[in-house]
Order: C-alpha cells, then sequence, then structure tokens
C-alpha cells in the first residue's frame, strides 16, 4: 500500500511503500522527479524495508516551488522527510541526487546503515566548461532538446519513458534548469575530500553512460569513500532504474543484505561483524563487555599507559566510542589468535581519524589485549583530551592526554 504524507507547513510531500525497520530513501535526479523509482521499488523483495520517494524542490510536483536551488536547501528537504520517517535508512541517490545523498548519509551518520550512488555526479561539481554546459542550461522549454540528451545518454530506454521523462522535463521552469545546471556543475564550495561519510557505499554505473564515465568514478567519486563497492550494469546508459530496474533492483538488495550489516552498518563487505564492531555500533558499554576477558589489557596511541581489567576497558571504550560520529572497519585480517581491523571514522564535526585497532583473544575467543593505533597526531591528541574530559572523575581518566604542552609518559614495570 502506498501512503502520501507531507512535511507540515511546507510543500514537501512523500510517498510511502512498504513496512519495515529500514527506510530505504530514493531522491531523483536533473529534470526528473519521484516516480523515475516506481519500477526498482517494484522489482524490490528484500523484507523488512519501507521505500521512500520524494520530489525535490522545483521539479515534479514540486515545480512551482521558489528557490535557492543549491544542494544545501535540496538537502534540508529531503533531510526534513527522513528526519519525519525516523528510521535508520539507506539512501539512494541517482545523478544530481548522489551528491544530496552523500549530504543527508554525512549529516545523520548515526542512523544512515547506507549510501547507493547510481550514474553520480561528482559533490565537487562535473566542472564542464561554459560551451559544453550551456547546452544543459538552455534545456528548459526545448521538448527536442531534452528528448536529444536522453536518447545520447542511455541505450534502452523505452519510447513510453523517453516520453513520460520529457513530459516531466517540460514542468521545470526556463530559471531553474539553469539553476540546477550551476549547482550540479559548480558542485558543493569547499566539497570535503575525502568523504566525511565513512559508512557502507555502493557505486552504480551505467555501462554505457556516456556522461559518467568509468574514468569520472574512478578518479573523481569512489576514491573518496573507504568502503565503496563499484558495480556496472550491463545494456545501461544514465538512467538504470529505467533502463535495466531489475538489474538494479537487484544490486541494491545484495547491498542491502551483504554490504548493510546487522551491525549497524559499520563494517565493509569484507569485514565479519564481530563482537566488538557490534559494541561499537550500540556505543554500549556493556556490549563491549562481553567481549573481553577479566584480565583484559587496552593499550592505544591516545593512551599515556595502558588500562587493565574488564571493567575499567569496558567503560573507557564506552565513553570512546560516544565520540564517534561515524566509523567503518574497512578491512580485516587473522593470524592465530590475532585479529587486525582497519577503519576508518568522523568525531569533532567531521574530522576524520583512521587507524588499526590488533585484537588478541584467548582460546574462548574472549579479547585479552586490545591495540588501537589512532592517525593523524593532531585528531589523536584531540580525542584524548575529550576522552580525559569526559572521565573526569574516575580513575582512568589521568590515563590521557591532559591538553598541555607535553603529554606525560609514564615508564616502568607493568
Amino acid at each position: 500500500m502506498t501512503i502520501a504524507e507531507q512535511i507540515p507547513n511546507s510543500d514537501i510531500t512523500f510517498l510511502r511503500r512498504g513496512e519495515g525497520e529500514t527506510a530505504v530513501v530514493f531522491v531523483h535526479g536533473f529534470l526528473d522527479d519521484q516516480y523515475v523509482w516506481d519500477k526498482v521499488v517494484d522489482e524490490l523483495s528484500a523484507p523488512g524495508i519501507e521505500t521512500i520517494q520524494l520530489d525535490l524542490a522545483g521539479l515534479g510536483d514540486r515545480a512551482g516551488a521558489t528557490g535557492p536551488f543549491t544542494y544545501e536547501r535540496l538537502a534540508a528537504d529531503v533531510g526534513a522527510v527522513v528526519d519525519s520517517v525516523g528510521k535508520p535508512f539507506v539512501i539512494v541517490g541517482q545523478s544530481m541526487g548522489a551528491p544530496i545523498a552523500e549530504l543527508i548519509a554525512t549529516s545523520r551518520p548515526q542512523r544512515a546503515l547506507g549510501l547507493v550512488l547510481v550514474t553520480p555526479v561528482p559533490l565537487a561539481g562535473t566542472r564542464l566548461p561554459d560551451d559544453d554546459v550551456e547546452p544543459f542550461r538552455s534545456l528548459g522549454g526545448d521538448a527536442e532538446g531534452q528528448r536529444g540528451v536522453r536518447q545520447q545518454l542511455s541505450v534502452a530506454l523505452s519510447d513510453a519513458d523517453s516520453d513520460r521523462l520529457v513530459a516531466t522535463g517540460l514542468r521545470v521552469r526556463p530559471e531553474v534548469v539553469r539553476a540546477l545546471v550551476d549547482c550540479w556543475n559548480t558542485g558543493l564550495r569547499d566539497a570535503p575530500e575525502p568523504s566525511r561519510y565513512t559508512g557502507p557505499v555502493l557505486i552504480v554505473r551505467g555501462a554505457d553512460d556516456g556522461f559518467v564515465t568509468d574514468d569520472l568514478v574512478t578518479g573523481t567519486v569512489s576514491p573518496r569513500f573507504p568502503a565503496a563497492q563499484t558495480v556496472v550494469v550491463e545494456r545501461a546508459g544514465h538512467w538504470p532504474h529505467l533502463e535495466q530496474p531489475a538489474a538494479l533492483a537487484a544490486q541494491l538488495e545484495r547491498f542491502l543484505t551483504d554490504g548493510v550489516t546487522a551491525a549497524g552498518g559499520n563494517t565493509a563487505a569484507d569485514v565479519r561483524p564481530q563482537k566488538w564492531t557490534n559494541a561499537f555500533a550500540s556505543k554500549s558499554a556493556d556490549e563491549f563487555g562481553k567481549a573481553f576477558a577479566d584480565d583484559v589489557v587496552l593499550e592505544a596511541s591516545v593512551l599515556t599507559r595502558p588500562i587493565e581489567g574488564r571493567d575499567q576497558v569496558m567503560r573507557v571504550m564506552g565513553t570512546a566510542s560516544g565520540i564517534y560520529e561515524s566509523l567503518v572497519f574497512t578491512q580485516e585480517a587473522s593470524a592465530g589468535p590475532r585479529t587486525y581491523l582497519e577503519w576508518k571514522a568522523t568525531a569533532f564535526g567531521g574530522v576524520v581519524l583512521d587507524g588499526v585497532t590488533i585484537l588478541t583473544a584467548d582460546a574462548r575467543g574472549r579479547i585479552v589485549r586490545a591495540a588501537i593505533h589512532h592517525r593523524p597526531l593532531g585528531a589523536a591528541l584531540r580525542f584524548s583530551t575529550e576522552m580525559r574530559e569526559r572521565l573526569t572523575g574516575t580513575d582512568e581518566a589521568d590515563h590521557f592526554y591532559d591538553g598541555g604542552e607535553r603529554a606525560r609518559v609514564e615508564a616502568g614495570p607493568r
């Protein structure tokens, strides 16, 4: 059953289909509307999901919306829908909608289980020269021009879909067309490099897309994400959701079941969810405690000396996990009783930290030693100072950097 809802005191409406604990939010691209996703939504059969579709400002049923038509404004509108739904979510964005989807995932890292970028333009913009971008800016009210662009950039778009897309595009006012082209061509000012979203990412490219090419994806999109998978849909151009909806739905379902894990989306596809990763997802001291032996020892580059004992280490790790805005474990390797986990995280309003954790387990699989290596140094020192402040009044506080000119290093037998 499809339910239409509206954000109070706004012109923002959205469609909800299905029932589940996870929302899959679809963001359409330039000159399109929410209904371009219908065929993909119809193909989805994964249990436990609800799908969300909406029109961006100036497009579709919101063709009469006023500006500004910027990524910040468009993301604010989509964010209002995501917050109204109020569930953990995977967000899917196509072409111009891909940067918007990234901004939503970045600003809501605790609920963003995954990010899917379909034929994505870069967040920093395509940066086409004036002569190349002007034909796009002139598409407002030009039926033949719009049809020509659709045909040039697709290989399996049906006549019916082409006609509907042109009709949809003709609803967009010429001044809005120009503003949206400037938006995706110029991109987000000061777009972060790498991305501040560190959760699972799926990038989908049409094999025959002459606009979002393999060079564009490998050169400017996928390197920004620490845990990105890239797949190619054959016999598809710039609109694989219309040209090959079943194939795109299959990739999306695979991502939902394999790439987005029960650990809250904080492990890449090649990393096993385990007690340590689950504890970071829940940010619970008790969950960390379940993974530890009684005599566990914690070592870290943010510590002035190790911390010993299950109760002490679980309190520290519960506190530390609460500082991260996002965290994903990107690689895993094992050697005997040791597990090596690479990770990437953000904290303090988007400051990027990454590092390696080495876990040593006893014969019963309980962690007896955890060694956490953070980088870069400035972020590690800031993290250590924050830990000291949050643990004020506990015995563990003085194991951290005090924010002075020099960290006090204590040496001696352990």
